[in-house]
Order: structure tokens, then C-alpha cells, then sequence
């Protein structure tokens, strides 16, 4: 449902604006018009003298849903960094291609700013049609042009599912894609399935502080879409000799009204993704203070990882967020973690349980961080690391 302003009717009177409480109604080239801060109040809808506020129940014609047996497909929005594809649109490939085997449809994915060696790359993972638009400009990302692109895409192909990773990039643009074309969005999904008898997606996600998990469906509208989390889907089915179509497609013609003028990265303590890394070693309370990340730090580094923590230490202002392991931080998936002074809050344990070993020291046998860990250590972390940075030390010869 939408509430618009019809620009013939419209006088340019103003009556409109002083009505709206939430200050959407903004004059523009003499004609009111409502902007995206609407609530949906009504309360315009009376007061107009020419009558050319409107509510309108349907969307858009170009975007309209029509009959949803039209949309068939599941469509994967391919992650880039610098010209390269994340780890996470590997995961969606492998994810979405379990979903259209079910369904019997084929898998595409989106990648913009990218060359063809890396759509290529997407096709042995799993995609039967890649998207690609590999204008240099779009290698930086920006939402209006993604935005634009990704709408484009979906409106002209119909994909019944639009999968993209729950990222900085994916949190920021998705919404704006699920948002213009009137469709369902499920954000930070853990799990994703096909309802039994139906082509409804089930979306499944934590929910009120992880302590439930929700199934979300979205049965009355297409595309069905949603971000998935991270690390917690495994990557398969990686084919060298699998051959598959890649069409390119034009940079939207459409001027953004924004630029990407540089990009900052993190000043973080390794140079380390939490996400990329084999060995992550995190802390939380127990530390007690910001020097308990020094002790942590050398062991990281003796191991060839990087360091994780849980919110209460980044909340003390320990640590930078940037290392927040967690329902409210990063999803990891290590070879192994190391949880050092951390309890074991099930928003914590949300983030880091599908790491393949974990290791947990906690001064604390009841713990709940030992009710998931592959092995425990009862006892003082400041006794603890220090002699298994000595023995590390000792057998490597340092």
C-alpha cells in the first residue's frame, strides 16, 4: 500500500504539508510530494481540496507482483572485496543449490564490478546463469547503482528466491532491493529450507536474544528474500568442469546521487579477517581488563590467528567491535576457537558453536560455555595461556 500524490491534480496549494506529522509531505518544483518518511498515517488523505492524494493498494506497475507462478529460480547475490568474491557467496551458491534442486529450477547469481574469470569461478560453484556487470566503477561498492542493478535483474528474470550474504554490503543495499519491489526480507538467517508440498521458503533465524528460532514465510509475495549469515552454511559441490551461461548486463544509466570518494579499512590488531580466520582465540569478562588481550594477542599470533571477544568485553571498551564474535557481533566458523573468560551467553555461543574444535578456559565449572566445547579447561586463564604459550614457544624453537 502506498500513498501518492497525483501531479496533475496537485495546485501547489500546501494545504497537505502543515497535515502530515511526520513532516513527509515536502513541496517540489510547486507540487507536493510525499517521500520515503511516510507512515502511512492517512492523515493527508482528507484535507487536500483538488482531492490528488491518493492511496494506492497495489504496486507499482512495473514492479507489480501478478501471478506468483510466474517467478521460478533462485538468484544469488555474488559478494566482491576489491575485485575478488567473498567466501560468503560460495556458501549462498552451495545454499541455493539445495534449494533449486528442490524446487527443480535452475540457480543464477549477481556479481557486479567483477571480471569474467570471477563469474566463471561462481559457475564451478554451482550457478547455471551468472549476471555480471563489470563496470570498474561498480568494483567500490555503492547502494544506489547496486540497488538499481539488483531490481533490474530480478524484475526482468523473476527468481521466486533472492539470496545475499548478511554483510556490511547485504545489510545495507537488500532492504532497499526488498523495500522497491514490495517484497518479503528475512535478515541474519541461520537456516534456510523449502515448506513441505509448497514453494514457500522457510526462513529461519534467531529471534527475541536467540533464545527462540524463528521460521519466517513470506507465501503471498515474490521474490521471497533473504540474508543468510556468515559461516554457518558449508560450501559443496565445487565443479572445474561444470559449464554454465554468463550474460552481461549495463551499468544503469541513471546518475547516482552519491560517490564512493575512499575506502577505510579496519585498524584492527591482525591484519586477519574473524571471518576468514583458522584460529580465532577470544575473551570476554573474565580477562578483567584490556591487558588480558595482550596475553591473548601472543597466543594468536603463535597459532596464526586472530583475535575474537564477546560483547561484555567490547563493551567495557576492551577491545575494538570489530573483534565481536556473536548474535550482535560476527558469525565465525574456525578450525578452532579458543574461548578464554567467556561464560557462554547463548548470544555469544550463537556466533562461534559451528567452529569445528572448541577449546574453553574458564575459572568456572559450570559454565555453559563447556556444554559445547570439544575440550575444557577448569582453572585461571593467566596460568593457563602463559604455559601454553611456552610450550608452543618450545616446539617451535623460539
Amino acid at each position: 500500500m502506498q500513498i501518492k500524490v497525483d501531479r496533475e491534480l496537485c495546485t501547489g496549494c500546501q494545504t497537505c504539508v502543515s497535515s502530515c506529522p511526520y513532516d513527509s509531505i515536502v513541496m517540489s518544483e510547486d507540487k507536493a510530494l510525499i517521500n520515503e518518511y511516510c507512515q502511512l498515517c492517512r492523515a493527508c488523505l482528507s484535507v487536500c481540496p483538488e482531492g490528488a492524494i491518493k492511496e494506492y493498494k497495489d504496486s507499482p506497475a512495473e514492479i507489480k507482483q501478478g501471478d506468483l507462478t510466474d517467478y521460478k529460480g533462485v538468484l544469488v547475490f555474488a559478494e566482491q572485496r576489491e575485485g575478488h568474491i567473498a567466501h560468503v557467496a560460495f556458501e549462498l551458491l552451495s545454499a541455493g543449490r539445495t534449494l533449486a534442486d528442490k524446487l527443480s529450477v535452475p540457480l543464477s547469481a549477481a556479481l557486479f564490478g567483477a571480471g569474467e574469470l570471477a563469474a566463471a569461478e561462481l559457475i564451478k560453484w554451482g550457478a547455471d546463469t551468472v549476471y555480471l556487470c563489470d563496470d570498474a566503477s561498480l568494483t567500490r561498492f555503492n547502494d544506489e547503482p547496486y540497488s538499481e542493478l539488483l531490481s533490474k535483474i530480478i524484475i526482468e528474470h523473476r527468481p521466486e528466491i533472492v539470496l545475499a550474504g548478511a554483510t556490511a554490503v547485504g545489510r545495507s543495499f537488500f532492504p532497499r532491493v526488498a523495500a522497491r519491489l514490495h517484497a518479503g526480507l528475512t535478515a541474519d538467517c541461520t537456516s534456510l529450507e523449502i515448506e513441505k508440498g509448497t514453494r514457500n521458503l522457510l526462513a529461519i533465524r534467531p529471534a527475541f536474544g536467540g533464545n527462540i528460532m524463528a521460521t519466517i514465510l513470506c507465501p503471498d509475495t515474490r521474490p521471497q528474500m533473504a540474508t543468510v549469515r556468515p559461516k554457518v552454511m558449508k560450501t559443496s559441490g565445487y565443479d572445474t568442469n561444470r559449464k554454465g551461461e554468463i550474460i552481461k548486463i549495463d551499468k544503469p544509466q541513471k546518475a547516482s546521487r552519491t560517490k564512493v570518494v575512499d575506502v577505510v579499512k579496519d585498524d584492527s590488531l591482525f591484519n586477519i579477517s574473524l571471518q576468514d580466520a583458522e584460529v580465532i582465540v577470544s575473551g570476554g569478562r573474565g580477562l578483567g581488563g584490556a591487558k588480558g588481550f595482550e596475553v591473548l594477542r601472543e597466543l594468536a599470533g603463535l597459532l596464526g590467528g586472530t583475535l575474537g571477544a564477546s560483547r561484555a568485553a567490547v563493551d567495557e571498551g576492551w577491545i575494538q567491535y570489530g573483534h565481536q564474535v556473536g548474535q550482535t557481533g560476527k558469525t565465525v566458523c574456525p578450525k578452532i576457537y579458543i574461548a578464554c573468560g567467556i561464560s557462554g551467553a547463548v548470544q555469544h555461543m550463537v556466533g562461534m558453536q559451528s567452529s569445528d574444535i572448541i577449546v574453553a578456559i574458564n575459572k568456572n565449572p559450570e559454565a555453559p560455555i563447556f556444554n559445547i566445547a570439544n575440550y575444557g579447561i577448569v582453572g585461571d586463564l593467566y596460568e593457563v595461556i602463559p604455559l601454553a604459550i611456552k610450550k608452543i614457544k618450545g616446539d617451535k624453537g623460539i
